[in-house]
């Protein structure tokens, strides 16, 4: 009996120590206000319904309407998820840069959806380099957009954001002609008849983890499991919590998943 209530005990500690290890793990995740039509660019809808599937893990998350005001939010978080205009201007061109530049050093994660995973032309030369440093990749806004139907590839099936989801077609605005310097490329689709990549992972010097997708136009791509399940793969890889091997638990109702109701015109 004495061994038995060893053995019991020593695998509550162990589960125990396995989920408190997960609850000490504190994502950030970047939105703003609409600046598409309805149902497109849903950022801070989207960042709460990403945020409902890393509770799924134990992960702790805050949600901001733009960068955060309060500093000490930055204090403890493993990764940062951007859904916004470009992150580039957003994080390197403002009175918090040196923030961002701090918590890059320490080597939080981060991950940026759609239009995120971008910079503006115009400050390409200026903020490129160092943009290009933390996220290992970028798309010039807005050169080269198409949209429509395409199959959905992984180039790295072994990657842990591959895991639990297979090839599958999907329907969004592609960012062509993306600048993949340091990074692994992931994903691909087709557009305008050539291939396209439109995610892509980078493990940076001070070992912080990047994870950007260009897709992410449209809200209902986000309600398909696999392509959430893609998502939050990749939030989880890039705050350093083991994505499991089936994938990410992304499973929500209905109701979660639903869109609000639409504003009146």
């Amino acid at each position: 009996m004495l061994k038995r209530a060893t053995l019991l005990s020593f695998f509550a500690v162990l589960l125990s120590s396995q989920w408190a290890s997960a609850e000490t793990k504190k994502v950030l995740f970047i939105g703003k206000q609409p600046d598409h039509p309805f149902g497109t660019h849903m950022y801070l809808h989207t960042c709460g319904m990403l945020a409902k599937c890393l509770a799924n893990h134990g992960v702790e998350t805050v949600i901001s309407d733009g960068w955060p005001q309060d500093a000490e939010t930055l204090a403890d978080i493993d990764a940062m998820v951007v859904y916004t205009t470009p992150a580039a201007e957003l994080l390197l061109d403002g009175p918090h840069r040196d923030e961002v530049v701090a918590a890059m050093k320490r080597g939080v994660g981060i991950v940026t959806i759609h239009w995120a995973s971008s910079i503006f032309q115009q400050n390409l030369e200026r903020l490129g380099p160092n943009w290009i440093d933390i996220l290992g990749g970028t798309w010039v806004s807005n050169v080269g957009l198409h949209t429509g139907p395409s199959p959905l590839k992984q180039l790295v099936p072994d990657h842990p954001v591959c895991r639990g989801w297979k090839d599958h077609g999907i329907h969004d605005e592609y960012y062509l002609n993306p600048m993949i310097k340091t990074a692994t490329p992931l994903l691909q689709v087709v557009a305008k008849e050539q291939p396209v990549v439109v995610a892509w992972v980078y493990e940076r010097p001070d070992g912080g983890r990047a994870f950007a997708t260009t897709l992410g136009h449209f809200y209902r791509n986000f309600q398909q499991e696999p392509f959430r399940r893609m998502i939050v793969n990749g939030i989880l890889w890039s705050a350093k919590v083991d994505v499991p091997s089936k994938g990410a638990n992304v499973q929500l109702s209905e109701t979660e998943l639903a869109l609000p109701a639409a504003p009146e015109k």
